[in-house]
């Protein structure tokens, strides 16, 4: 009876060791994990994590835009922006209410984001012979340079990137999805009235 005690006293302590020594490696591997796992994470190595997904630091602040006060008001009509052209030598006021007698005084906003807002700022002017309106703009080719100022964003430049005809019912260019960029449409006739002239610019970056 005795043996027995013995052997099974023997056994147990043995299962006791491997336990404990088992526990004891568990314990060692995760503080070693611990170890490594805080040593990755370093300023360094975040760093160097970031810089090998090569995260867009520039696109995440916001551009700073040259500033420049411009008028108010032109012959009675608010103004909510200015308009140049340097390519046909166009400088005008965009007229912030759209209607039939400011149209008759100058170019107009016409549908959409505000001037220089993320979306699509369209613009309407007639084709008239006087130097404040559109009649030049059959004359421009993509990638010539549009700049508009306004009192709120700045001066902001665009290029124009398509230019096509379309008829006056055909509204597709008025559309306001412009995955988050800055657009500007400039519309007019084109010499017989029958069918619209659109150009289309997207801001330079």
């Amino acid at each position: 009876m005795k043996k027995k005690m013995i052997i099974i006293m023997i056994l147990v302590n043995t299962i006791f060791i491997i336990i404990f020594y088992n526990f004891y490696n568990l314990v060692n591997k995760y503080r070693d994990y611990e170890k490594e796992t805080t040593h990755n994470y370093t300023a360094e190595s975040v760093t160097r994590v970031k810089d090998e997904i090569k995260v867009p630091i520039q696109s995440q602040t916001q551009k700073q835009y040259p500033k420049e006060e411009i008028i108010k008001e032109y012959k009675g009509y608010a103004v909510c922006a200015r308009l140049q052209i340097p390519a046909i030598e166009l400088e005008t006021y965009v007229l912030k209410e759209y209607s039939i007698q400011a149209l008759n005084v100058s170019v107009t906003k016409f549908w959409g984001a505000n001037p220089n807002q993320i979306g699509n700022f369209c613009v309407a002017g007639h084709n008239f012979v006087r130097k404040n309106m559109f009649r030049n703009l059959k004359k421009l080719v993509v990638g010539d340079k549009i700049i508009v100022t306004d009192n709120s964003v700045g001066i902001v430049e665009y290029e124009v990137y398509d230019i096509f005809q379309v008829n006056p019912k055909e509204v597709d260019c008025l559309d306001q999805e412009t995955n988050g960029k800055r657009e500007i449409t400039l519309i007019t006739c084109t010499t017989d009235s029958k069918k619209r002239i659109i150009v289309k610019a997207r801001e330079i970056w």
